[in-house]
């Protein structure tokens, strides 16, 4: 029956996983309004648009 000769260390396991949880930048998409970059599904900040119609308005500066 295989058993492990020594322990295998903290830094050794935590060094091993650290590349399947690196994190990744999130997708941007370009609002169909302004252009403004957004997250995919989120409302635009800039315009106050989601999918082609407005759900919050927006004061311009």
């Amino acid at each position: 029956m295989g058993v492990p000769k020594r322990k295998r260390s903290k830094t050794r396991n935590r060094r091993r996983r650290a590349v399947v949880m690196k994190l990744e930048t999130p997708s941007l998409v370009r609002c169909p309004q302004c252009q403004a970059l957004i997250k995919p599904h989120h409302m635009c900040d800039e315009c106050g648009y989601y999918k082609d119609r407005e759900v919050k308005a927006v004061e311009e500066a």
